[in-house]
């Protein structure tokens, strides 16, 4: 069956996430003196497995392909785990990079919520995966979350007006930040506004980054952010691992969401 154009809005916008996010994480990975760790590696891996899902996903739906949609939807029981697990494992040992270094972690607030906020958009679209327009959306969200980190690292690696270049220019990661934020807001607006009943998950997606920013300045008001950086560096990185894969997997089952059954051969008869 011929694709619609019904999700083009959609493909256009996991593109540029695609995009964004080659763009954002090339310095880190393969810029000159890169050193990812093993940890980011396997972050990346999972992050780009998990948009890559939900493209072929969204190709499916649009091709009104929903048998195969459904039975490559069983994927997203080890991808979604694997998703939070890598995100939360990555949030401590930033936490314990920054408590070694002695100069803290200036994204650990971001970085512990991270796995939540996604965790939270995964499970509710399953719990609601009958109401199909939301289901999408709800899973289609999570993609914000990595567009508003790679349009930082974007922002910093290849836009002169936001490059760090000495001590005079780091207010200049705010602003990336900031701008990061304000891009995020207006793609959640936009399709808010082109489906306003179905459309929201988007834009809650994009208000997490104003929600982080906001507990990490009441956190920092009541110095709680070196408390709470130590708390994370003392975790166990693997068992953090395991846990949030455990806890996201647990909560897609509770969701009534299974592999599908092979189905069933028909009995061999005597001739």
């Amino acid at each position: 069956m011929k694709p619609t154009r019904r999700h083009l809005p959609e493909q256009l916008f996991l593109a540029a996430v695609f995009l964004l996010a080659i763009a954002g994480f090339w310095p880190i990975f393969l810029g000159p003196g890169a050193e990812p760790d093993a940890h980011q590696q396997m972050h990346l891996v999972v992050v780009f497995a998990w948009l890559a899902l939900l493209f072929v996903q969204l190709r499916l739906v649009s091709r009104q392909d929903f048998a195969g949609h459904r039975r490559l939807g069983a994927a997203v029981l080890v991808v979604a785990p694997l998703l939070v697990a890598s995100t939360a494992m990555l949030a401590v040992h930033s936490a314990t990079k920054g408590i070694v270094s002695g100069r803290g972690d200036p994204l650990v607030v971001q970085n512990m919520m991270g796995p939540v906020e996604l965790g939270l958009l995964v499970f509710l679209a399953f719990l609601l995966r009958k109401r199909r327009p939301l289901h999408g959306a709800l899973l289609m969200a999570t993609a914000i979350s990595f567009m508003g980190i790679a349009l930082f690292f974007t922002l910093l690696g290849f836009v002169p007006g936001f490059r760090i270049e000495g001590p005079e220019t780091f207010h200049r990661f705010a602003l990336a930040g900031m701008t990061g934020q304000g891009i995020c807001l207006a793609v959640g607006l936009a399709f808010l506004a082109r489906d306003y009943r179905n459309g929201w998950p988007y834009l809650l997606a994009a208000l997490f980054f104003p929600f982080n920013d906001l507990l990490g300045r009441a956190l920092a008001r009541f110095d709680l952010v070196d408390p709470l950086t130590r708390f994370l560096g003392s975790l166990s990185q693997g068992w953090t691992f395991v846990g949030g894969f455990a806890l996201m997997l647990a909560l897609l089952l509770a969701t009534g969401l299974r592999p599908p059954r092979s189905a069933p051969t028909a009995p061999m008869t005597n001739p």
